[in-house]
C-alpha cells in the first residue's frame, strides 16, 4: 500500500507546506549589509556592502572604518573641523572597498553589491574597476552632492561601454517600494524617511 500523496494528510496530521513570507534574494543581502554596518566604530555613519556572485554566494562583506593598522582611537571621527585632517575624511575607508579588499574568491567580476547608500565617487571608480555588474542600493539622499554626480556620470560611462570585451556592462538598481517596506518591516520601522539609524546620514 503506497503511502499518503502530496497534500494528503498522514496520521491524523495537517499536511505541512513551506512558508510564503520567506525573505527573498534581495532583502536577505541588504539585511546582511546592514547588519555589517553594526561592526562600524564610526559615531556618526554605519556602512555595510555585501557582495554576491551569481550563485547568489556572499564573497564580500565590509563596513566603514579605519586601514589596518591605523588606531582608530588616534585618529579624528569628527565630521568638521578648521582642518580637513582633524576630520576623518581623509582617514576612513568606505564599505565597498573593504568589501572588495575583504572578497574570498579571486576576483569579484560579474558580481552584483548591497549597499544601503548610493556610492560616492571613489567607491564608483573602485566598483568599476573591480568588474562588478550591479549596485542594488536604498537610498539616494545624496543625490545631487558632487560626489554622487561624479559617481552617476561614471557609472554611466561603464553602463554604456563599448568596451564590453574586457568589462560588462554595469547597472544600479534600487530597491522598489515594496522591496523597501518589506525591509523595513523587517527592522519593524516605519519607512526610510522615519528610519533614524546613523548609517542613514552622511557618511
Amino acid at each position: 500500500m503506497s503511502g499518503p500523496q502530496p497534500g494528503q494528510q498522514r496520521n491524523g496530521e495537517a499536511s505541512c507546506k513551506k512558508r510564503e513570507d520567506y525573505l527573498e534574494w534581495p532583502e536577505y543581502f541588504m539585511a546582511v549589509a546592514f547588519l555589517s554596518a553594526q561592526r562600524s566604530k564610526d559615531p556618526s555613519s554605519q556602512v555595510g556592502a555585501c557582495i554576491v556572485n551569481s550563485e547568489n554566494k556572499i564573497v564580500g562583506i565590509g563596513y566603514n572604518g579605519m586601514p589596518n593598522g591605523c588606531s582608530d582611537d588616534v585618529l579624528p571621527w569628527t565630521r568638521t573641523g578648521a582642518n580637513r585632517l582633524d576630520t576623518k575624511y581623509p582617514y576612513v575607508c568606505h564599505a565597498e572597498l573593504n568589501a572588495i579588499m575583504n572578497k574570498n574568491s579571486a576576483d569579484v567580476k560579474g558580481c552584483s553589491m548591497y549597499v544601503a547608500l548610493f556610492p560616492c565617487n571613489e567607491c564608483a571608480k573602485l566598483i568599476i574597476q573591480a568588474g562588478i555588474k550591479e549596485v542594488i542600493f536604498m537610498s539616494d539622499k545624496y543625490h545631487d552632492t558632487t560626489e554622487m554626480t561624479a559617481a552617476r556620470r561614471m557609472f554611466d560611462l561603464a553602463g554604456n561601454s563599448s568596451q564590453s570585451v574586457t568589462r560588462s556592462s554595469l547597472t544600479l538598481i534600487q530597491l522598489t517600494a515594496d522591496q523597501v517596506k518589506s525591509f523595513c518591516e523587517l527592522c519593524v520601522i516605519k519607512s526610510l524617511e522615519e528610519y533614524d539609524y546613523p548609517f542613514l546620514k552622511s557618511c
